[in-house]
């Protein structure tokens, strides 16, 4: 995604504003935040947050001032949205349907039933995508939730093949180009480990990184005969990023700096003061060798889920039916943001007896950086 005007985080109306697509949307944005007009290069980060108890129940009663947000280690004045549990929805289902999602195939063909309670009373869009060594659009978007139940069940094994990340460049694309008041979200069913992706760490991480779309993952453990083939060649590539090499090290960083930018393909990550992105960069890279659902969810601010039987999909469905429009939604102006990714960290002030699920990065293009935020 090319953040520009607006950088963006997940299922916010105003975050789709951020995207590029080919066919410029139609449909005007929606405003937000009334009487304020930000000009083209006005840069404005959505933080969508969810807030429960220990014992899992839901918060809804609290004010801007009771979060604190850093952006890179710098606290942030954040404001809080209203009236935003409305908007419609435009959901991807990606489906592995190869290696060892081929054997777990019979779990989902009830999948579809329970969609209505996910997508809620919204308008809503919705499009399933099948992948094994190679993403396949089954059903476009559409509203008719028959068709989705009707591609669900008509999912059939592929080869031997998980190539994860792939399929979730592909879904993100999808969403893409969806109208800009649309959430976004993708409901990945998948094994844990990525082994046949042809997208690198550094492509895989800046697509989830500047995507406004939530990633809630439903997960079964990697056939053990497949353990032993290791992760994809995107997980084995030590350099990844464009070509032309790596930029000389930077004599004045530390070790954990310069392979952060050996990880993200040489990117301009050794430009201090980026030390907190860059451990979150090296972090996000490790979760991606050993659970990829996992990491993808919680580098979005979605949920991840084991697949232990059909009654816990049914559970875990529901649950993220309920979390889905239930979120509070946080912005923020950072003032002249650095190039490259952003380690973000929201907490509450007062409340230690909850828990807070919320994006943990968002990333800023060179051609943004350079350009403070403007409103008028």
């Amino acid at each position: 995604m090319k953040l520009v005007p607006f950088i963006t985080l997940a299922l916010t109306p105003l975050a789709a504003l951020a995207q590029s697509s080919p066919t410029p949307p139609t449909t005007p944005p929606p405003t937000l935040m009334p009487n304020v007009t930000f000009t083209t290069r006005t840069t404005i980060v959505l933080v969508p947050a969810l807030v429960r108890t220990k014992s899992g129940q839901l918060v809804y009663t609290l004010k801007a001032d009771d979060f604190t947000l850093t952006d890179n280690g710098v606290e942030q004045k954040l404001s809080l949205e209203e009236d935003t549990d409305t908007q419609p929805l435009a959901l991807v289902i990606a489906v592995e349907t190869g290696g060892e999602g081929a054997n777990q195939l019979y779990k989902l063909a009830d999948v579809g039933n329970f969609l209505e309670a996910v997508v809620g009373g919204v308008r809503h869009r919705v499009a399933v995508v099948s992948f094994d060594s190679t993403p396949r659009l089954q059903q476009n978007f559409t509203d008719k939730m028959p068709k989705v139940q009707n591609a669900m069940r008509n999912l059939t094994p592929g080869d031997k093949g998980a190539a994860i990340l792939d399929a979730l460049n592909y879904s993100v694309d999808l969403l893409r180009n969806q109208p800009p008041e649309f959430r976004r979200a993708i409901l990945l069913i998948s094994e844990t480990l990525d082994r046949d992706s042809n997208i690198n760490l550094s492509q895989a991480l800046r697509a989830i990184s500047d995507t406004n779309t939530a990633i809630y993952a439903l997960a079964f453990p990697t056939a053990r005969n497949e353990l032993k083939h290791g992760p994809s060649r995107a997980v084995h590539d030590s350099a990844p990023g464009p070509p032309g090499g790596c930029m000389a090290k930077d004599p004045t960083a530390d070790i954990q700096q310069n392979k952060a930018a050996q990880a993200w393909g040489c990117l301009g990550l050794l430009v201090p003061p980026l030390r907190i992105a860059q451990v979150a960069v090296i972090a996000a890279i490790d979760g991606l060798r050993h659970n990829t659902p996992e990491t993808v969810a919680h580098l979005t601010g979605g949920e991840y889920y084991k697949v232990e039987s059909l009654s816990s999909i049914t559970k875990d469905l529901i649950t993220i039916s309920n979390h889905v429009p239930n979120r509070y939604v946080l912005s923020f102006h950072p003032e002249s943001p650095a190039p490259g990714p952003h380690a973000i960290e929201l907490r509450l002030k007062n409340y230690s007896n909850l828990i807070v699920t919320a994006r943990t990065s968002y990333w800023v293009d060179s051609d943004l950086a350079a350009t403070p935020a403007v409103a008028k």
